[in-house]
């Protein structure tokens, strides 16, 4: 027998109607959980530098462009996750402790791997009720806004000195300004045009996006690409590749150039559906 759901119907007796398909005794709601301050992304479009490594005539060059379009919008974490917030999800016995003594809770966490970011995400989504996960290196760069680097060399091809693209990587990387590792409380480096705070500040972001090597030909057409997913895309001061397993950005990665300060995590938030509204509306009213 099919239960059918009207479309008028208040929201209590969906709640109970899903219930009675299973859907709602799997809700975890914690309504002691403080609220997460979000930033809605409005949709849009601009225009993407893919990430990875791509050759033509089996020489390094700059990757292509594509335009990339958001028909709809995404929330995503004003602030990076804290040290106290990723301290009760290690308390709760869901994310692996931090390696050695931090100073402040109000700092974003760092020395965190792909790993840690993926489990705290998901213990996050099972203490809200909600679906958070790592936000695209696509969604971070659209995100980033007028904060977003491109990573472009601009530098002719020369097959006579393997060294020169690496030289300029670390030049255009490094910079002039005096470099400050430590990490800061959170909207130390302000706000985007956005409204997202500590946009390519001195933590880099986690994604979900994988290493490219990738060939192209005379017209930037990607002919050949193989993706390594043990080595994902991170967005900061400057677009970085790390393996999954690292914490800590200077003991090594997968990229020429100057290695990250730190590695943190912000998180993107997917919309409700009907099912799960439900579901965490009866869940709040059980536990009431």
């Amino acid at each position: 027998m099919r239960l059918m759901i009207p479309t008028m119907i208040g929201a209590a007796a969906t709640a109970t109607a899903l219930m009675a398909l299973g859907a709602g005794r799997h809700a975890t709601v914690n309504k002691t959980m403080p609220p997460v301050a979000m930033v809605a992304v409005q949709p849009g479009s601009f225009d993407f530098r893919l990430p990875g490594e791509y050759l033509k005539a089996n020489w390094p060059v700059d990757a292509p462009k594509r335009k990339v379009t958001f028909d709809r919008g995404f929330e995503m974490m004003k602030y990076q996750v804290s040290l106290a917030d990723y301290g009760a999800c290690v308390a709760d016995g869901a994310c692996e402790a931090l390696e050695g003594a931090r100073k402040s809770a109000d700092v974003p966490v760092t020395g965190v791997n792909y790993r840690d970011a993926t489990a705290y995400a998901a213990w996050l989504s099972r203490k809200t009720g909600e679906s958070w996960r790592l936000p695209t290196d696509e969604e971070w760069a659209f995100a980033a806004a007028e904060r977003l680097p491109d990573d472009a060399l601009g530098l002719p091809q020369d097959t006579t000195n393997p060294a020169t693209r690496w030289l300029a990587r670390y030049a255009a990387e490094s910079g002039t300004e005096a470099r400050d590792a430590e990490p800061k409380p959170r909207g130390h480096f302000g706000e985007n045009s956005k409204g997202l705070a500590d946009i390519a500040g001195n933590v880099w972001d986690w994604t979900t996006t994988c290493y490219r090597r990738a060939t192209v030909d005379v017209d930037g057409k990607v002919t050949q690409s193989t993706e390594n997913c043990g080595v994902r895309v991170l967005g900061g001061r400057h677009r970085s590749y790390m393996s999954t397993f690292i914490r800590d950005g200077k003991s090594g990665g997968c990229a020429a150039g100057l290695a990250p300060d730190n590695l943190g995590i912000r998180l993107v938030r997917e919309p409700p559906t009907l099912v799960s509204r439900a579901a965490r509306l009866w869940a709040t009213v059980a536990g009431a």
